[in-house]
């Protein structure tokens, strides 16, 4: 086995091993179920919760994945970041979406899709899945910060941004050091990653579709 394959590999063990570490259990909990009423538990929450998730965990990586089949790739993970603080900020400013968890889930399958298929799709294409994507997934997050202060607010936002542009252009830019030119061609081990991304996510669809009925 060639360098170069082993490390390919050991980049999909180790997504698949994050997935799977991962508990729906835990997506809520960071700072035990309680609001933050500081910054530093504003922050922690913030940090925390994106990547204890199964749901946004899996998006996350799925981000990264499809990011890394552009050549402008790093910049796509911002239509992700720009659209989840907006939709925490809708859910603080009560707006109802129904259904909100399965559509969390099945933004997971989608992206996971993507980062599987063969073809690459348009770059706007993707920037507004990312769009749409991050807003119903920083609406579910807004569900731990609803009722705390502006200063652990403002701190759970910097923690939210900062861990998921950093995971999710980390992803992209390890995912691109394993692809061979052309970018837009994903490699089966990249493949296979996103396809344990959409599995996560159609698990939890299927978890979420009693609750939302």
């Amino acid at each position: 086995m060639t360098a170069r394959l082993l490390l390919k590999t050991r980049f999909a063990a180790l997504t698949l091993a994050g997935l799977a570490a991962a508990t729906p259990a835990l997506a809520h909990h960071a700072m035990d179920g309680q609001t933050p009423s500081t910054f530093v538990q504003g922050l922690l929450s913030g940090l925390g919760h994106p990547v204890i998730g199964l749901d946004h965990l899996a998006a996350l990586v799925g981000v990264g994945l499809v990011s890394s089949r552009f050549a402008r790739g790093l910049t796509l993970p911002a239509f992700w970041v720009v659209a989840m603080a907006a939709g925490v900020g809708l859910h603080l400013a009560s707006l109802d979406v129904p259904y909100a968890e399965a559509l969390v889930a099945l933004s997971v399958v989608v992206i996971g899709v993507a980062a599987t298929i063969r073809t690459t799709l348009p770059y706007a294409t993707i920037a507004a899945l990312f769009a749409i994507g991050g807003a119903m997934h920083g609406y579910a997050l807004g569900e731990s910060i609803v009722g705390a202060e502006a200063t652990p607010l403002a701190a759970y936002l910097v923690g939210l941004v900062v861990v998921q542009t950093a995971f999710t252009t980390g992803i992209a830019f390890v995912a691109q050091r394993f692809t061979k030119a052309p970018l837009q061609v994903p490699s089966l081990q990249l493949r296979l990653a996103g396809l344990a991304v959409a599995l996560v996510g159609a698990a939890i669809f299927a978890l979420a579709l009693p609750a939302a009925a």
